[in-house]
């Protein structure tokens, strides 16, 4: 289970990637935090660990799984047997960003019900959410 999309930014890339690469930026743009449980201080970068806190009360256990400055960073995101990956691409588009998404989703057994349900509604929630962000970084 996987889906793309991308969303455009009038900001450099390397100014957009430091933006959303700050984990302390999270619970701004992304509706469904209600904040972060950090393992460490910036700079962030591979192997950096942090817990979501979510408003349904989901917590799930994030880690940085690649990270190439002002290119792409990689994610990764689990609870109880769900894995959910995602990768930012950016892109330079013009004067601006193009931030590319694509997220996977591993929901083995019992948990399928929960990944088609992540299939359905994730690519709304990570577009509304890069949308946020681009409005943020925009001023």
């Amino acid at each position: 289970m996987t889906f793309n999309l991308d969303v455009d930014v009038a900001r450099p890339p390397a100014e957009v990637f430091a933006w959303l690469a700050d984990l302390r930026n999270r619970p701004r743009w992304q509706a469904s935090l209600r904040g972060i449980e950090l393992a460490g201080e910036p700079p962030y970068g591979v192997g950096t660990r942090w817990i979501d806190v979510t408003w349904p009360g989901v917590r799930p256990r994030m880690e940085v799984t690649g990270f190439e400055p002002g290119m792409w960073w990689a994610e990764q995101g689990r609870w109880h047997g769900l894995v959910v990956d995602l990768v930012l691409e950016f892109l330079p588009s013009g004067a601006g960003t193009t931030v590319r998404a694509t997220a996977s989703t591993h929901a083995p057994g019992w948990r399928r019900p929960l990944g088609w349900a992540l299939d359905r509604i994730g690519p709304v929630a990570a577009r509304d959410d890069l949308r946020r962000a681009a409005r943020l970084l925009e001023g």
